[in-house]
């Protein structure tokens, strides 16, 4: 049968009757626990924070000149339409970027707002560590996202998330107008090598007709007539006008067929590479935003941080389990002292 005397080991129901005994040192630990939480949770030692947070939806990943321009149903989409799960992750890795990250810092001179000294021996390394305690961004169950700023000054909380959203579109822009610029250069080449190649054979086309090629099939066949009816007449002149005309479309007519012909086909591909020149330069210097903001960040009238009471009650109870579980280790090594005495 277990011992009930102080240095036993405890069970369920003699464990009372220890707190009991020792209700003195643990309500002591407790009660200065409960002080110190309290004074330590104060302003004095640690600054409210505020937050401000804004909420936003990824557009889908449209180009402008297909949501606006194209006339290809099948090409064409919807500028309207919310992004997906896809276009969420994007936007997320967009927000995590240094490139947004270093801008915020830079504008609003986030290593002297937060204390961190430049000469200190990881200064970088710090700075991320509290941009990254005091902003977050995160997916929400109805595929948006949410931007949390906490800072001390409210105001500069939602100056920053609104920032945040601002610059989202900047980088994103940035980033496709770098490729459709690219693109823009190729198709740009093309059209005007097109464009040249084209005036060169209407050029060859006006040489032609001042040679007297005009319509080779129709002129063939008015000048065959004139060379009968002059033969029949026994014109010997007209004969010999015909003879020089009919010379020049033998030597010339295919020649102005083949680029009459070609030049149809040319004219329907240099619309195409015209309609697909305006699309790049749309795509490459137009801009459009790039979410739908549900809420914007506002001014916070109430801090967020740090939750005094919360700190006190698990700063007091943690105080109570240690101080319980000390005695018990106290108590035991006491009794296996005894022992061996």
């Amino acid at each position: 049968m277990e011992s009930t005397q102080p240095g036993s080991l405890f069970d369920s129901t003699n464990l009372l009757i220890f707190l009991w005994k020792k209700r003195k040192p643990i309500l002591i630990a407790t009660l200065v626990a409960l002080i110190a939480s309290m004074v330590f949770s104060s302003e004095f030692f640690i600054k409210p924070r505020f937050k401000s947070s804004v909420i936003m939806f990824p557009t889908t990943n449209s180009s402008i000149s297909k949501s606006l321009l194209s006339e290809n149903s099948f090409e064409k989409e919807n500028i309207l339409q919310f992004g997906e799960e896809e276009q969420v992750e994007q936007m997320l890795q967009i927000l995590n970027s240094d490139e947004i990250r270093e801008r915020l810092i830079s504008k609003y001179n986030l290593m002297e707002h937060y204390r961190i000294r430049k000469d200190g021996r990881y200064p970088m390394t710090e700075l991320n560590k509290k941009f990254e305690e005091n902003i977050s961004f995160n997916r929400t169950e109805y595929l948006s996202v949410r931007v949390d700023v906490l800072d001390e000054d409210p105001k500069l909380a939602a100056d920053i998330a609104n920032e945040i959203c601002t610059l989202l579109d900047t980088v994103k822009t940035r980033m496709q107008h770098e490729r459709a610029s690219q693109a823009l250069a190729i198709v740009q080449k093309e059209y005007l090598d097109f464009t040249r190649y084209l005036n060169a054979r209407e050029d060859t086309l006006n040489k032609l007709r001042d040679l007297g090629v005009l319509d080779y099939d129709s002129q063939v066949e008015r000048l065959s007539e004139a060379y009968g009816k002059a033969l029949m007449a026994g014109s010997a002149s007209a004969t010999k006008t015909i003879d020089e005309k009919m010379a020049v479309l033998a030597k010339y007519g295919g020649l102005y067929t083949s680029i009459t012909q070609d030049m149809e086909h040319d004219r329907e591909a240099l619309s195409r590479l015209k309609t697909k020149f305006e699309e790049a330069k749309v795509d490459a210097t137009e801009k459009i935003p790039h979410k739908f903001v549900v809420n914007v960040a506002r001014q916070a009238e109430k801090k967020s941080y740090p939750i005094r009471w919360l700190i006190v009650v698990v700063s007091t109870l943690s105080t109570f389990l240690l101080a319980v579980v000390m005695i018990i280790i106290i108590e035991n090594i006491q009794r296996i002292r005894s022992r061996f005495e």
